[in-house]
């Protein structure tokens, strides 16, 4: 294969004197990455408030948010094919726009859905889960979650993609006992067939009811996209990228598709609804009375905190990145002596999720992380066909063109208010973003106004 070039144009071999990342992924490992790394604390944690919105037809919002981050993922396929380095969306948006403050707000919009993510993840933890085992309350145990998480974070972490092998497992262990129950249950003739087709409409009408709700189900899809920061160190990804990602895709629709049919079967919107973030809890316990409840629910703990470290781990690195390329405070950058991590954006990024998790609904941070991935995703998507211009030595895989012109469709209009999303996700995505634009500011005065040139590929930390 011909030498693929990096984000600045130069050979991706290693810099003179540095030696490249090794190349352990293979296929398999690479598919493992990216089933984990996408499922988590979306369908363990808002099957119910999806319910709510779009009734009985469950499972529709979550086929139509595959296929939007389906379509998306043939982008993501084309540009990692292009250029196989560990920056995702900073890098593509730097390559096809060349705006620095548009990279900035692109890779600050993806930190800011990590904090989001991580906070849905550490309300789940203490609202739903660990309440199976102690009566607690749930905002100080939500905050305390999140500093236990900057604690590890602070100390030091280093997950191999072998480790997520097993966690992967774990993971959709919990998920195939929603599937198993229900099955269980249809066989013996419980269960209801007549409220898959039903869609609660509302005072909005149908269309809004679904697209309202695939609007936050599409928090349940995302995660793909970080397995193009493991190009690096996979062997030969242009050829085995394209596989590993479409099918690792396809198990986890199966996956939410048939839990999302299972709940429907068991329980009424209005009960999925009601029970909020335990809503798959309740399933379990409908289904299976016997069922040992705490089982499920430590599953459930294991998949939130796992999603919630990931999470704030590539939060803190992202504006650990940032801060070395000094487009905001340089203080950001400041790694502690001893554990040789980022604690100044380690702090920042934990602050952040303590205000969110203390004053923010589970529902609207998971809409959060929606609308900026969304936002990103577009941008990607019209990337992708910008970048058509520039050829690269080697082969690699190439998107019909219809479908980037799809994606960016879908996925702009998902994160306009057109598609019935709350205008709560819109306040408190765009004070996410004010306060990276404050930071800019502020790095632009103290600079001496200097232009400051972005390298994308430090922004992964």
């Amino acid at each position: 294969m011909a030498e693929a070039t990096n984000a600045t144009g130069r050979s991706s071999a290693a810099e003179p004197g540095q030696p490249e990342l090794k190349r352990a992924i293979g296929p398999k490992l690479l598919l493992f990455f990216v089933v984990g790394d996408i499922l988590g604390t979306g369908v363990y944690a808002l099957t119910g408030q999806v319910a709510g919105k779009v009734g009985g037809a469950l499972w529709l919002p979550f086929l139509i948010a595959f296929v939007v981050a389906f379509l998306t993922a043939f982008s993501y396929l084309e540009l990692v094919g292009k250029y196989p380095r560990a920056a995702g969306a900073a890098l593509y948006t730097n390559r096809a726009f060349g705006v620095q403050f548009l990279t900035f707000m692109v890779a600050f919009a993806v930190m800011s859905s990590g904090i989001t993510s991580a906070s849905s993840a550490a309300i789940a933890f203490a609202r739903t889960y660990l309440q199976q085992f102690v009566t607690v309350p749930v905002t100080l145990v939500a905050v305390l979650f999140v500093v236990l998480l900057a604690l590890v974070n602070f100390r030091g972490v280093a997950e191999s993609v072998k480790a997520n092998v097993v966690l992967t497992c774990v993971e959709v262990s919990g998920l195939v006992i929603v599937i198993g129950i229900g099955a269980w249950a249809v066989l013996n003739g419980d269960g209801e067939p007549s409220r898959l087709t039903q869609v609660d409409t509302g005072d909005s009408g149908w269309l809004l009811a679904i697209t309202s709700a695939t609007a936050l189900a599409f928090f349940a899809m995302v995660g793909f996209e970080d397995s193009v920061n493991m190009a690096e160190e996979t062997r030969d990804p242009v050829r085995i990228f394209p596989r590993a990602m479409l099918t690792g895709m396809g198990i986890v629709a199966v996956i939410y598709v048939l839990v999302a049919v299972t709940s429907s079967l068991l329980l009424s919107p209005q009960e999925l609804a009601g029970a909020g973030s335990g809503a798959l809890l309740k399933v379990v316990q409908v289904g299976a009375p016997g069922f040992p409840l705490w089982v499920f629910s430590l599953i459930g703990l294991f998949a939130v905190i796992n999603s919630a470290l990931i999470n704030m781990l590539m939060a803190s690195r992202l504006v650990y990145g940032m801060a070395n390329e000094r487009i905001i405070p340089r203080v950001f950058g400041l790694v502690h002596p001893l554990r040789r991590t980022p604690w100044v954006s380690i702090v920042f990024t934990s602050l952040i999720a303590v205000v969110l998790v203390s004053f923010v609904d589970i529902s609207q941070l998971g809409g959060t992380t929606s609308l900026l991935l969304l936002m990103v995703f577009a941008i990607v998507n019209v990337a992708v066909l910008v970048l058509r211009r520039e050829e690269v030595a080697h082969e690699h895989f190439r998107a019909p063109t219809a479908v980037p012109v799809l994606g960016a469709i879908t996925c702009a209009y998902l994160a306009s208010p057109l598609s019935g999303r709350s205008w709560g996700d819109y306040r408190i995505a765009g004070l996410l973003l004010l306060a990276g634009l404050v930071l800019w500011v502020i790095n632009w005065l103290v600079g001496g106004r200097r232009k400051t040139e972005i390298n994308p590929e430090s922004l992964t930390g």
